[in-house]
């Protein structure tokens, strides 16, 4: 152990991790957006963050489900693509709040919009 690290720093660090570990995660949805093709990727996710990270390791990997997404990745990279965090759920005072309602409902008014968008642009 690292002798030179006082216990009161070890003991703020001790009281982050578990802030951080306690804290309500980042519940959303997201999009990545094929800016080439105009095709859109929508998620939803109990870690936002963590799902768009996936996705984009995924591509890199050369091992994300979505192929159409994959092939687009294998022929111009990174840079024809943006991730993005659509909305997140806000955290609610009762514990039996449905979370993965909220999320679904959330994905299904996401869709919803970017259809009438596209058929607005269509019109």
């Amino acid at each position: 152990m690292n002798d030179s690290i006082s216990p009161a720093s070890r003991s703020a660090r001790r009281v982050a991790a578990r802030q951080a570990r306690d804290a309500f995660p980042p519940m959303g949805v997201y999009a990545i957006r094929d800016r080439e093709s105009g095709q859109v990727l929508l998620g939803a996710s109990r870690n936002v963050h963590a799902a768009l990270n996936r996705a984009r390791f995924e591509l890199r990997m050369r091992s994300h489900p979505n192929r159409t997404l994959q092939a687009g990745w294998d022929r111009s990279g990174a840079e024809r693509f943006v991730f993005e965090v659509l909305e997140l759920v806000k955290e609610r005072d009762d514990p039996d709040f449905d979370y993965a309602s909220e999320l679904q409902a959330l994905k299904d008014f996401h869709r919803l919009a970017l259809a009438e968008a596209a058929g607005a642009d269509h019109a």
